[in-house]
């Protein structure tokens, strides 16, 4: 093939990842990859979170935990806990936790006691506690497991995200991409509308044959140069800023991330070795920065603490085209469906992961530009599917923001089926497998937020006591027989 030079224009971690799988995927092409980021734009390290697609991204890299984590203060993570989301079901909160290959034993039990659950039938339908990582999580124990133990474990990590895109600029260099500080003042064009050039400040005008827009919320290339419409989610989810404050770590630090309810959004407390990350999600229609701050220091104990708050603005939504031209955008120029279930990243990586598989496919050409386009915005679509059930499912009555939520009609079509199957008391795993559900959300995952938040009818009268799968396949002692395999969370992180 012939040489072919790729511009990734913004760092920050969806930059650097996107350097990194290039040039792992790209090392026996004649590829060239430069990175190019404004060296004036500061970073917030806030705590973030991981789905398990991370775990897959840094085996395919060949970087261990041991050499990244300890970097970038990273702790793991095997479940999100919700609270109190749905007070009038008579939850406090519920797990989601990240499936495992042991799950394969238990999920099925999980699944048939919602139905009968739904029939109005009294069994066990705690969501936690069908799966290995709930029990973990509950156990305080982390998920790495021996080398005697048969099964492949799964879950994410939380990580301070400044300090991760620090790491992974180092291996991307290391890798050979070329990494230059210039902040980029122009874009120029060729006839056919393809992008030429950027123009920089510093390095001057710097052309490739390909560009990934990585310029975070402002989408220079994609929205400002190609004029990609953006299509907002505003509709599904309220949620467009966010407050955010360290605070503190425990002794004994958690395994899960939680997530509280408040009275205009939730709050995220993300552990990492050195301290918690915690930031309030809330809408700017329902309630002012200063309020926002104030609930949320009140939230935290930090009335008086004189630490800073940071505030950010989120743009909810996705652009309808993620391959225009010769570009693609990746990350928060792509699209951001808020911090709930810590989708940003996992979005990134699939993406990332379609895009060299369909350009090089194409002989690194637009051949296959649609059927990405149609992958990741379907991505996108049904991704944010689930996290708008969990504002629609809630039970809070304490302000306007969350019965606006539950009253919120503006639901797609396939989120609409999905519920009604729950409510119609048919079964849900067919549903989802009836619209090619399982690699986005999985039936598990759909079963847990909706068992999570106690939406079944009441109990029938009559009882036949008898038909609970949890007890009749004693799921209980065989989770908390596996469990024993595996040592606290502190231990796992003592990395040698």
């Amino acid at each position: 093939m012939k040489p072919i030079s790729i511009a990734i224009v913004g760092g920050g971690t969806a930059g650097w990842m996107a350097a990194n799988l290039f040039a792992q995927k790209w090392a026996d092409k004649p590829v060239n990859i430069t990175l190019i980021e404004s060296p004036d734009i500061g970073i917030i390290g806030v705590g973030e979170g991981s789905t398990p697609t991370l775990k897959r991204f840094f085996n395919m890299l060949d970087i261990s935990e041991s050499q990244w984590m300890p970097e970038c203060n990273a702790t793991y993570k095997v479940n999100i806990r919700f609270k109190d989301w749905s007070p009038q079901s008579g939850i406090e909160s519920y797990s989601h936790p990240f499936t495992s290959q042991v799950d394969t034993f238990t999920s099925r039990s999980f699944h048939v006691n919602t139905r009968t659950r739904r029939l109005g039938l009294d069994t066990y339908v705690t969501p936690e506690d069908f799966f290995l990582n709930g029990v973990l999580a509950n156990q305080g124990k982390g998920p790495v497991a021996p080398s005697n133990f048969p099964f492949i474990m799964e879950y994410g990590y939380h990580f301070d995200s400044a300090l991760l895109g620090q790491f992974l600029a180092k291996t991307a260099q290391s890798k050979g991409v070329n990494h230059l500080q210039a902040k980029v003042t122009d874009v120029t064009r060729h006839q056919s509308g393809d992008i030429a050039s950027v123009i920089t400040q510093e390095q001057g005008e710097i052309s490739a044959d390909f560009f990934v827009d990585c310029t975070g919320f402002s989408a220079l290339l994609m929205d400002k140069t190609l004029g990609v419409n953006f299509k907002s989610y505003k509709d599904n989810l309220f949620n467009d800023s966010a407050v955010v404050m360290p605070t503190a770590i425990d002794d004994v630090i958690p395994v899960e991330t939680l997530a509280t309810a408040l009275s205009t959004g939730w709050v995220w407390k993300i552990p990492l070795t050195n301290r918690y990350g915690n930031g309030y999600v809330f809408s700017s229609d329902f309630i002012t920065n200063d309020a926002a701050e104030t609930e949320f220091r009140k939230h935290l104990g930090t009335l008086n603490d004189d630490t800073t708050c940071h505030h950010l603005k989120m743009k909810v939504g996705r652009l309808d085209k993620q391959w225009s031209h010769n570009c693609i955008s990746i990350g928060l120029s792509q699209g951001f469906i808020e911090p709930l279930e810590a989708t940003a990243l996992h979005l990134v990586q699939l993406s990332l992961e379609m895009f060299i598989e369909q350009f090089e496919k194409g002989g690194f050409s637009n051949q296959h530009q649609q059927h990405y386009n149609e992958f990741t915005s379907e991505r996108f679509e049904r991704v944010r599917d689930y996290i708008v059930a969990h504002y629609k499912m809630n039970t809070r009555t304490d302000s306007e923001y969350w019965r606006a939520n539950r009253d919120n009609t503006e639901l797609s079509r396939s989120l609409i089926q999905i519920l009604n199957s729950w409510f119609n008391r048919e079964d849900l795993t067919d549903e989802i497998h009836r619209q090619h559900l399982q690699s986005h959300f999985d039936t598990s995952s759909w079963h847990c937020l909706l068992a999570g938040y106690g939406a079944f009818p009441p109990l029938a009268e009559k009882q036949p006591n008898q038909g609970d799968l949890y007890q009749d396949n004693n799921i209980e002692q065989f989770l908390s027989g596996c469990a024993l395999n595996f040592k606290n969370h502190n231990n796992n992180l003592q990395f040698k």
